[in-house]
C-alpha cells in the first residue's frame, strides 16, 4: 500500500514559480511609480505669503438706553411771611421820650350816641371794643334757654297711719236697689277713692265686692266731697278705703 501511494505523488504536475514571481513585481512597479510621480514633480516655490493680513472684529453690541428721567416735581410755592404792619393803638414796648399829642377824630358829629364810649368811632357798635374795626358786627343774641319740663304727676298719697283723712264735706246716701230689695240682699260693699286737689272723687275701685249692690255703692261716693289735703301748705291728691252699708232694717 505504501508503494502505491508514493506512486500516485510521484505522479502529480509540479506547479511552476515563474508567474507569482513575476505578478509581485509587477506590483510593485506600479506603486513606486504611483509614489513617484508626486515627488518629480513637486515645485521648488513655495507659496507666496500675503503682505497685510485683515482681521474682521466682531463690534461689541451697544449698551441699552438709560431709563427716563423721573418726571420733575413742581416746586411748591414759597410761603411769604405776612409782616406785621405797626398799630398805632398798641401799647408801646418801650417808654417814649416824648408824649405826641393826639390828633382830634373828625367824627362828622359833635353829638354821642347814647350807650357810646369816649374816643369811639362813627357807626360803631354799641358796647364794642375801642380800637376795633367798623366792620366788625356784634355777637349773635343767646339762644333762648330751652322750656322747661312739665310738672310729673306725683302719685296721690295713701290715707293711714299718721297721715289724717281729711274731713267728708258731702256725703251723698246711696239709692238701695230695686233688685236688692226683692232678693233681701244686705251687706257692706268696701270702695277704694282717689280724690284730686280740690276733694273731688275722681276714681273709684271696687275692693269687696256685692254684685247687686257694686254700682249704687260706686254711683254715691262718686258725689262725695272732702276738704283739699295740703302738706306744707300745697294741695296733694291722696287715696283712701271708704265702706257703704246697705241694711234692710232700715
Amino acid at each position: 500500500m505504501f508503494e502505491l501511494f508514493s506512486e500516485d505523488r510521484h505522479r502529480a504536475p509540479h506547479r511552476s514559480s515563474v508567474p507569482v514571481l513575476i505578478s509581485t513585481a509587477a506590483h510593485v512597479v506600479v506603486v513606486s511609480v504611483v509614489l513617484a510621480i508626486p515627488i518629480l514633480y513637486v515645485s521648488a516655490e513655495l507659496p507666496r505669503v500675503p503682505d497685510m493680513v485683515a482681521f474682521v472684529v466682531s463690534t461689541a453690541p451697544s449698551p441699552p438706553p438709560p431709563p427716563p428721567a423721573p418726571a420733575a416735581t413742581p416746586s411748591k410755592p414759597k410761603a411769604i411771611a405776612p409782616v406785621p404792619t405797626a398799630n398805632p393803638r398798641a401799647a408801646p414796648v418801650e417808654a417814649p421820650r416824648e408824649i405826641a399829642e393826639e390828633m382830634p377824630v373828625d367824627t362828622g358829629s359833635t353829638e354821642g350816641v347814647p350807650g357810646g364810649v369816649e374816643g369811639g368811632v362813627a357807626g360803631g357798635v354799641v358796647g364794642g371794643v375801642v380800637g376795633g374795626l367798623v366792620s366788625e358786627l356784634p355777637p349773635p343774641p343767646l339762644p333762648p334757654p330751652p322750656p322747661s319740663p312739665p310738672p310729673v304727676a306725683r302719685a296721690p298719697m295713701r290715707i293711714g297711719g299718721e297721715l289724717k283723712a281729711p274731713a267728708l264735706v258731702e256725703r251723698v246716701e246711696p239709692e238701695y236697689p230695686l233688685i236688692a230689695l226683692r232678693a233681701q240682699v244686705q251687706g257692706v260693699v268696701i270702695l277704694e277713692a282717689i280724690v284730686d286737689l280740690h276733694g273731688r272723687v275722681e276714681d273709684v275701685r271696687v275692693l269687696r265686692s256685692i254684685p247687686v249692690l257694686d254700682n249704687a255703692a260706686i254711683t254715691a261716693v262718686r258725689q262725695w266731697r272732702y276738704s283739699p289735703l295740703l302738706l306744707n301748705g300745697t294741695p296733694e291728691r291722696f287715696v283712701l278705703t271708704v265702706t257703704v252699708s246697705f241694711s234692710l232694717a232700715t
